[in-house]
């Protein structure tokens, strides 16, 4: 079986950030319609918060409300064309053997046992 290693995912996960930023730098957005922040009407100075005393409780009243949003502006968004595809390849994988030694280590634990062994 064969394994991705490290330097391969790392290589993977790289030429993702570069695709990912060809994308966002490849746009070409032009704004074709301005957008309108709905009114609003403040009466107040800036960074100072106005003083109030509670002189009697109160309840809000039952209100009908009926507003109309602000409307947004359009775009129109030319994204760069990007072909994608996949090919086969053969990769060359090292064939690694690991000797572990037969007997335990003087003062350790014998690792080749469960927990449930010790």
């Amino acid at each position: 079986m064969k394994r991705i290693n490290k330097t391969n995912l790392l290589r993977i996960g790289m030429l993702g950030i570069a695709l990912g930023g060809i994308v966002l730098v490849g746009c070409d957005v032009d704004k074709t319609q301005e957008g309108e922040m709905p009114d609003v009407d403040v009466n107040a100075d800036a960074g100072k918060l106005p003083e109030i005393e509670v002189t009697e409780e109160g309840e809000m009243p039952t209100v009908d409300v009926d507003v109309e949003g602000g409307k947004l502006p359009a775009y129109d968004v030319d994204t760069a064309d990007i072909d994608v595809g996949t090919r086969k390849v053969e990769v060359t994988v090292p064939d690694v053997d690991v000797d572990m030694p037969d007997d335990k280590p003087e003062g350790g634990i014998d690792e080749t046992k469960t927990d449930l062994e010790h």
